[in-house]
């Protein structure tokens, strides 16, 4: 059981800890991920749905020409399939569900940038963990790219923050 409890610890160690908070902090550079999936603006939805289902991504940065210009996510494809807001609200529109889940298949040929959240909020690598963490909360975001100017060079989410937060602090003392 010890065995497995160590090799556990080094396997979620972020590449940076803090010790006994005598240094500065923890940056996202020093837990993003660096290996991050990409589609275009040009590709077809039908592709990146599959690859969001196959690999559970909620979202997905969008690059084109090396430039991140936008994110696509579970909501901007799903919310394609929902009458507009005005339109309940006045009364204009009925929901039958059954019918929009038919329209599934017409979203998902249609290509990313007809859906794409195309307003970047991104967090610097030298940003303070919680910084990220704090703008993520704000908007209610599960995960942010990292990005030096328009480059993409990462993404962090809550989940990589709060491991980073447990094995700095909690996880050295059981």
């Amino acid at each position: 059981m010890v065995w497995f409890l160590l090799i556990l610890k080094w396997q979620w160690l972020p590449k940076k800890t803090l010790k006994n908070n005598e240094d500065k902090g923890m940056n996202v550079e020093d837990i993003m991920t660096t290996n991050v999936r990409t589609v275009t603006s040009e590709k077809k939805l039908g592709e990146v749905v599959s690859l969001m289902c196959i690999y559970r991504y909620s979202g997905i940065p969008v690059v084109d020409d090396g430039k991140l210009v936008g994110t696509v996510s579970e909501s901007d494809i799903l919310g394609k399939m929902f009458p507009k807001l005005e339109d309940l609200m006045t009364g204009m529109s009925t929901v039958d569900y059954d019918a929009q889940m038919n329209q599934y298949s017409d979203v998902v040929s249609i290509t990313v940038k007809d859906v794409m959240t195309p307003v970047v909020i991104s967090v610097k690598p030298d940003m303070h963990i919680l910084q990220a963490a704090s703008m993520m909360v704000g908007r209610k975001f599960r995960r942010i790219p990292v990005a030096v100017g328009d480059k993409l060079v990462g993404m962090v989410s809550m989940g990589d923050v709060h491991k980073a937060i447990y094995q700095s602090t909690l996880a050295t003392k059981f």
